[in-house]
């Protein structure tokens, strides 16, 4: 009788895929002339140093929880949603407004501003959901044209009498009253750390994703589609409906992300120059999590330490450049998990014959 595993064989390759991916990282260190353990040693400090380097980490790691989360909802349910960038940047756009112009006392207001993001960039992905399902159009190509509208769309607004700040590229600071700050947690961690309520509100997401998924009709139907659309549609799923209901929950995900991120950490939105990459770096998390709601935050909290902690290289001279190559290296070895299977299906059996 054989055993049950503790741990899937996708969640080893996805270590080994981590742990080739830092051996890279450490390679390119060492042809800068850096000692690899000490640059390691000095992002490892500046993740878990202080107690304030943590809460940045989290911070950072918070909207590609959400964006991560999208992604892989969107790719549970057959599709592959580009878009999260520009669905983040219309959330953060209308939070801005919401947050800005709305006066009201903060019960009201915070849920207020909360929902304007998440209806803005639900309704934004529902536009590719709809060409999808009308004309079959390729929601790559309608995600990827709207995360530029997304983009130039908020330049203009932002340029908008009223809303711009004055002798400045950005708008308006949101009112107090729609600030997700955690302030007495600010006390303990230090004033420059904008500590608030978007990851315990992520987390809350990311159990009700989960519910919605694995336990609801609806998620049945949703994974349905994504597993067979058209031994789907002949059990009687209206496929056509669940693509746009798929893309509208995946386009809320997005646009919460952008919501509380300028309601917790900006408190503006500024003229865009390029993308962010909170949308992209959320594809890269989907991919490291296995496109599961527990593998996502897992993937946004190994991100959030990397882009943190490996800001502190500069210290030493290094360059930060050295930590996009390890992300990106983890990426390709976990897109290579053919090539990370025969590794570890070589170690073990080297194992079993030794």
């Amino acid at each position: 009788m054989k055993s049950k595993k503790i741990f899937s064989d996708k969640f080893i390759y996805t270590i080994v895929s981590i742990f080739l991916g830092f051996i890279v990282g450490g390679i390119v260190l060492s042809l800068a002339g850096f000692n690899p353990f000490e640059g390691y040693a000095v992002m490892i400090n500046g993740i878990f140093g202080e107690v304030r380097y943590i809460a940045w980490t989290i911070i950072r790691a918070t909207p590609l929880i959400l964006t991560g989360l999208s992604v892989a909802f969107a790719f549970r349910t057959g599709l592959f949603n580009i878009g999260a960038e520009g669905q983040f940047i219309v959330g953060a756009l209308s939070a801005a407004l919401v947050g800005y112009f709305v006066k009201l006392p903060a019960i009201i207001h915070i849920p207020l501003t909360l929902i304007s993001g998440c209806l803005a960039g639900a309704l934004w992905a529902v536009i590719a959901g709809f060409f999808k399902a009308r004309f079959g159009v390729n929601e790559v190509i309608s995600t990827i044209m709207l995360n530029w509208i997304a983009l130039y769309f908020q330049n203009y607004v932002v340029m908008l009498e009223g809303f711009r700040k004055p002798n400045s590229e950005a708008s308006y600071d949101i009112q107090d009253t729609a600030m997700i700050n955690i302030d007495w947690l600010r006390n303990i961690v230090g004033p420059a750390t904008r500590v608030n309520w978007g990851i315990v509100i992520s987390l809350i997401l990311v159990v009700l994703i989960a519910y919605i998924l694995y336990k609801t009709v609806l998620g049945f139907e949703l994974r349905a589609v994504g597993f067979n659309k058209y031994a789907a549609e002949y059990a009687g799923i209206n496929v056509n409906k669940s693509m746009i209901t798929s893309m509208a929950i995946a386009g809320l995900l997005a646009g919460a992300a952008g919501a509380m991120h300028v309601m917790g950490v900006t408190r503006r939105v500024t003229i865009l120059a390029a993308m962010e990459g909170y949308g992209f770096d959320g594809i890269a998390v989907s991919l490291i999590g296995n496109n599961t709601p527990l593998g996502v935050v897992l993937g946004a909290l190994l991100f959030g330490g990397l882009k943190y902690g490996g800001s502190r290289l500069q210290t030493i001279g290094a360059p930060t450049e050295i930590i996009n190559i390890v992300i990106g290296s983890i990426i390709y070895f976990i897109a290579a998990s053919r090539l990370v299977k025969i590794l570890v299906d070589k170690v073990k059996g080297g194992k079993a014959n030794a």
